[in-house]
């Protein structure tokens, strides 16, 4: 085999060299820097073409008939090429040796995909095996196939293509990211020209909104309104988003079973009491019945028991199912029927067993949820309680709460459905019908400096943070209604 060293220079003036001894049959083997300039291996097709003979060549191992003779085909000199050709080559040799390191990544895989597929054996064939005419009728005839090349799977088909499934997965979450960065990227640049949407973003952030349904708001709001029919816009669009029974009759009026459940210290004894009164004030006492089945925290019997005595109602307790079934049979005559449960943890594994205890069909939940709550264990209290068929909720502490917006937020983000609101401690005076249009007004009502309030310039670092589903906001049943 014929291979030759050129140096010289710069790599086009090798190469140039490699085709005046090779001609347009040259083969570059390797090329590497010197301290003198360019290094070139290089060599001639014909010199590949003794050691590799092609396909049809007959070669089995053994010297051809010419070989073995040592006589060869004599063939034409090649004609000289000229410098303007060699030149043009050695253009399209230099733009080979520049490749960027992708291109040639994807060159590798192709060259690998090529191999692998013509590795790959043939499918298989049905070889049908025809009776002998002669024969005596014996059993069907038998069908035999090779054994089937193994079933490929997604887990598989990734490498063979020359990329690892996991490197795969990388690379489309790389990609998600980018996207969603590019696109907060450019969100934020149109906030910060338009100053009032910006102020506005950052009013409800301060008033305990997320920032997921603060951006989806404002990605709906028109440009052409004015800073006051923004600020209207924005409080239309949240109490057409809140959902409560302003469209119906009260919980005193509408009547039924009720049973009352949440975290620890949420308020629902005493919500149970404040119900209990109002429908004893509307319908007498005798229409009201209580029932509990707190046994765990000291006291929760005597407190129910001293309400209902001071309205003039028994209360009940119940241990398990079977008594709590009795008791609603012996009180389904009554108007309302309020059910007392303990008050648990969210992630508590007794919560199960209450919830279940629950199940029967006439019983329906009232979620209560202090109103004053931070945000994660608001969201953290909904996920673990709410109900499949839709959750109806009461806002507990509404005086305690310094910000209404993180209630409000996963009520609208849940599509919980507010039945009322407490805002005090005394019994029945201290409730209030649900009112989306002042709730709204009282979650932005500003509430003076705080030093947990970000500031216009943090709204940036708010929405650069990753957060799945964080700029794609859907509320859970629906679509938001702007």
């Amino acid at each position: 085999m014929n291979i030759q060293r050129f140096t010289a220079a710069t790599s086009r003036e090798a190469l140039a060299k490699a085709r005046m001894a090779f001609g347009e049959g040259t083969l570059i083997l390797s090329n590497r820097p010197t301290d003198t300039g360019v290094e070139v291996l290089a060599t001639g097709e014909d010199s590949l073409a003794e050691i590799e003979p092609g396909p049809g060549s007959g070669y089995n191992g053994a010297s051809t008939p010419n070989q073995a003779s040592g006589k060869s085909k004599p063939t034409a000199p090649a004609k000289e090429p000229s410098y303007r050709e060699v030149a043009s080559q050695v253009e399209e040799d230099a733009a080979q040796l520049a490749m960027s390191t992708l291109s040639f990544q994807d060159y590798v895989r192709e060259r690998m995909a090529k191999k692998r597929q013509a590795t790959l054996p043939e499918p298989p064939r049905l070889i049908h095996i025809a009776p002998d005419p002669l024969a005596r009728p014996s059993a069907p005839p038998e069908i035999r196939t090779p054994a089937p090349a193994p079933r490929k799977t997604a887990a598989t088909s990734a490498p063979e293509a020359g990329i690892p499934l996991s490197i795969e997965r990388e690379l489309h979450a790389m990609k998600a990211m980018m996207e969603d960065r590019f696109n907060t990227l450019h969100w934020l640049g149109q906030a910060r020209q338009n100053p009032i949407q910006a102020n506005l973003m950052l009013k409800l952030i301060r008033a305990g909104y997320s920032p997921s349904l603060s951006r989806s708001i404002m990605e709906r709001m028109p440009e052409t309104l004015d800073a006051q029919h923004s600020t209207q816009w924005v409080m239309d669009v949240l109490e057409r988003n809140l959902r409560t029974d302003a469209g119906g009759p009260e919980l005193h009026e509408e009547g039924g079973v009720f049973a009352l459940i949440g975290a620890t210290g949420v308020g629902k004894t005493t919500t149970a009491a404040k119900l209990a009164g109002l429908c004893a004030r509307r319908h007498g006492p005798s229409s009201v019945g209580l029932i509990t089945l707190d046994t765990y925290r000291v006291g929760a019997q005597e407190q129910l028991r001293a309400y209902g005595k001071m309205l003039g109602v028994v209360a009940h307790l119940a241990h398990d199912r079977a008594a709590l079934q009795d008791l609603l049979g012996l009180l389904a005559g009554k108007k309302m029927v309020l059910i007392d449960t303990t008050g648990l943890a969210p992630r508590d594994p007794r919560k199960r067993e209450m919830l279940e205890l629950l199940e029967i069909p006439e019983v329906k939940r009232l979620l209560v949820l202090n109103a004053g709550g931070h945000g994660d264990t608001l969201e953290d209290t909904v996920g673990q309680f709410k109900s499949p068929k839709g959750q109806q909720v009461i806002f507990s502490k509404i005086d305690e709460a310094v910000k209404l917006g993180p209630a409000m937020d996963a009520a609208i983000r849940h599509q919980l459905v507010l039945r009322g609101v407490t805002t005090g401690q005394r019994v029945p005076e201290d409730w209030e019908a649900a009112s989306a249009n002042k709730l709204v007004r009282a979650s932005l009502r500003s509430s003076g400096n705080s030093a947990f309030d970000p500031k216009i310039t943090d709204l940036g670092f708010l929405f650069s943070q990753p957060s799945e589903g964080a700029h794609s906001f859907t509320p859970v049943g629906g679509a938001l209604h702007a």
